[in-house]
């Protein structure tokens, strides 16, 4: 499971530290992509294909295929180096807008790679600190559909 917020950079060689706490779980091998709201994914190899069972639209038709293809096609299986780090392709780096400063969380069964900045916007947006209708609009809504 993965959760936290770890600040870090992109170093010149474009690569990211994947954080100390997150190594052991994520396993030699996984996957990542494209994340919601201009943020990076990366799954483990099981969590992945779990994901694939949910996410897999039938190419019978146009829309379909056009999806598979714009999703799938952003699809990479990465490995860690011997220093924990991993290499963010060209296409994700530009697609989530990272530069230098970025922030990875845990988000359960992912890590999500965001933009530093990005991240404050999407925080600001949404934080109960600033927001206080979120805690009593959808996280309560949230909780009160898992019976909390």
């Amino acid at each position: 499971m993965f959760f936290g917020e770890y600040p870090h950079q992109i170093d010149p060689k474009n690569r990211c530290i994947v954080p100390a706490k997150f190594r052991g779980a994520l396993g030699e091998r996984f996957i990542l992509t494209k994340g919601f709201h201009k943020c990076l994914n990366i799954f483990t190899i099981g969590d992945w294909e779990k994901f694939l069972t949910k996410i897999i639209i039938p190419m019978s038709d146009e829309s379909g295929q056009r999806f598979n293809r714009l999703f799938f096609s952003s699809v990479y299986e990465c490995e860690q180096d011997g220093n924990g780090r991993v290499l963010i392709p060209a296409g994700l780096r530009e697609y989530a807008g990272l530069d230098r400063d970025i922030v990875s969380i845990g988000v359960i069964n992912r890590i999500e790679i965001w933009d530093k900045e990005e991240w404050k916007k999407y925080c600001a947006d949404t934080d109960a600190v600033d927001n206080p209708s979120f805690i009593d609009g959808e996280m309560r809504e949230k909780l009160n559909l898992l019976g909390i």
